[in-house]
């Protein structure tokens, strides 16, 4: 395998929002992996001894909050359709600091309009919506990374 069919295998990853890749033949293996990888860092801080020259314990991957009702149950499933993440990368609201948002709760929107930006690996990539509504909430905070798959919009 040559330096240009890796570069297309990459390629193909930031398309579909990849962040890890393996091809294995024979006598041949390739690992691709773009990101943070936080299964190694774990394994890092976990064997750094601390001052007290105790093993510090891993840190735990952060779990998704859950809302609850005051009757203390779980809240029901929010209303709307998801618009998710495409990428792993950071969620910005508008385009630069000095712009207004590109949408905000109450805003109709249209398909094909630029909703986000997610920045990956230095990359600005636009995210559009894929059909038409209304915006009811805006599930992630402006600067905040975001994996693939994550709620960024509800869309009524």
């Amino acid at each position: 395998m040559d330096l240009t069919e890796i570069r297309k295998i990459m390629k193909l990853m930031d398309e579909h929002g990849l962040s890890q890749f393996q091809y294995e033949k024979e006598d041949f293996n390739l690992k691709l992996k773009k990101g943070t990888d936080l299964e190694e860092i774990q394994k890092l801080i976990a064997s750094v001894p601390s001052s007290g020259g105790q093993v510090a314990a891993p840190v735990p991957a952060a779990a998704p909050a859950v809302a609850t009702a005051s009757d203390g149950g779980a809240s029901e499933i929010p209303s709307g359709e998801a618009i998710s993440s495409p990428m792993v990368g950071t969620f910005y609201r508008r385009p630069s600091p000095d712009d207004p948002d590109f949408v905000n709760v109450g805003d109709t929107i249209s398909e094909g309009q630029t909703l986000c930006i997610i920045e990956a690996m230095k990359v600005m990539n636009e995210i559009k919506a894929e059909r038409s509504g209304t915006i009811i909430q805006i599930c992630v905070d402006d600067g905040t990374p975001v994996q693939f798959g994550d709620d960024l919009f509800r869309v009524q």
